[in-house]
């Protein structure tokens, strides 16, 4: 059991810090504007984004919120994972930037994974 929750804990922490603490330090400076504007997004959909992955994140980060958000939040960030590559892939074709989405996705499923398992156990 312990193994499962450090797995389950790193996974789900390295997610914090890219999905929720990285984009909230860093997205009102001109470098994040300027890559949503390369994407072809408004600016206040970069706004918007940044404001969903916190709350995204905190939902997966406390523990004892009903399953279904958090099922939501793992939802949110694979759509998020996806659309950034498909939109990475369509704008500068293909490079290193529209596989790292994908490369965060695999941490996010065992975070997934191991979540279940230990929802399993604590039954």
């Amino acid at each position: 059991m312990k193994k499962e929750k450090i797995i389950f804990w790193s996974s789900t922490i390295l997610i914090a810090l890219f999905e929720g603490v990285m984009p909230a330090l860093t997205s009102q400076t001109e470098m994040a504007k300027e890559g949503i504007r390369h994407l072809g997004y408004p600016e206040y959909f970069g706004n918007a984004l940044v404001i969903f992955k916190v709350l995204g994140v905190v939902v997966l980060l406390i523990p004892n919120l009903p399953k279904r958000l958090k099922e939501w939040a793992y939802a949110g960030f694979t759509f998020d994972f996806i659309f950034a590559a498909i939109s990475h892939g369509a704008v500068d074709g293909l490079n290193f930037q529209t596989f790292f989405p994908f490369i965060v996705l695999a941490v996010l499923m065992v975070s997934y994974v191991y979540y279940h398992k230990l929802n399993r156990a604590r039954r």
